[in-house]
């Protein structure tokens, strides 16, 4: 991991965590914008080979697509993406040492149980970079940024 995590300024990576909420644009029509902007994130990543997901993400993926989309995914369509996104992205098991440390983020840094253990996810897996719009932008906790992708000034060249 690059000593520039620790300023303000972007610093090149070479693993992204990637958020529910990502994934989810993909499907969501209400928001052609956002749609857009996902996909074409998603590619990048893809691409560059530097994306990856958490078990957890794919769990709420199912669950989120299935059910609050409009239309929602059937769960044929739902089990269908979830097996492609496992396919395509390196996924990261959830092991007692990542629920322990998310009880740790929860403790110490007050997140939420499961935006802790996303943070949690990446930090034991040495990724330094969140991809989401669910924190605050920019913050750096023990060793992670939480980046939103979706903000106007994004440019992923700039962190990977």
């Amino acid at each position: 991991m690059s000593a520039n995590l620790a300023s303000n300024e972007p610093s090149t990576v070479n693993t992204a965590l990637i958020d529910t909420n990502l994934l989810i644009y993909l499907y969501d029509q209400r928001d052609p914008v956002r749609q857009t902007r996902a996909r074409q994130l998603l590619h990048d990543l893809g691409a560059l080979g530097v994306g990856c997901v958490s078990i957890q993400v794919l769990g709420e993926f199912f669950h989120v697509s299935s059910r609050r989309l409009s239309p929602p995914l059937t769960a044929a369509e739902a089990y269908e993406q979830v097996t492609l996104l496992s396919q395509v992205w390196r996924v990261f098991d959830l092991t007692p040492l990542i629920v322990l440390e998310a009880a740790r983020g929860v403790r110490d840094h007050g997140l939420s149980y499961f935006d802790a253990q996303l943070w949690a996810t990446a930090r034991l897996n040495q990724v330094p970079l969140l991809l989401s719009e669910d924190f605050q932008e920019g913050h750096l906790l023990e060793g992670v940024r939480f980046v939103n992708p979706l903000s106007a000034d994004f440019e992923l060249a700039a962190w990977i």
